[in-house]
């Protein structure tokens, strides 16, 4: 059982400063991958929570592995977000303010690989046809960095 699971189990729903990472990763057309989540029914960015003693660093490879199959020779952080625009609210009822480091995924190498844990499918999507379910925080930090 990860980290956040455990802190869950004592204290249910309540708000929960989280602090993870996500991963950006493109193919060779410039497509960014998506992965469409089991728990939240939405297209969002490879990532997830940090679990104890990892760096935000270790957090991006560890997630995108996970989540994907893709391991990344190297990542580089190109931001930081927090505040109001990452509150979120599981369909469970569990309630987050996310803190993500956004890393640049280079060097890839793997297969994609569907998590039935976590994901439900994998895709890669062009930056001007992102798809219509997608995360609110995905688009914010796409916006962002993108800019």
């Amino acid at each position: 059982m990860d980290y956040v699971q455990k802190i869950r189990k004592k204290i249910g729903t309540q708000p929960l400063v989280v602090a993870g990472s996500t991963v950006l990763v493109e193919n060779e057309q410039g497509e960014l991958l998506f992965q469409y989540r089991k728990d939240t029914k939405e297209w969002g960015l490879p990532g997830g929570a940090m679990e104890p003693g990892e760096t935000l660093e270790q957090t991006a490879v560890r997630e995108l592995e996970e989540e994907t199959g893709l391991v990344a020779g190297h990542v580089r952080q190109v931001a930081t977000f927090s505040g109001e625009d990452f509150f979120y609210r599981y369909p469970n009822g569990d309630e987050v303010y996310n803190v993500i480091a956004c890393f640049i995924a280079s060097e890839i190498h793997g297969e994609l690989r569907v998590n039935s844990k976590e994901t439900l499918d994998l895709r890669y999507f062009s930056r001007d046809s992102l798809p219509h379910n997608s995360d609110k925080r995905a688009r914010i930090i796409l916006e962002r960095v993108s800019g």
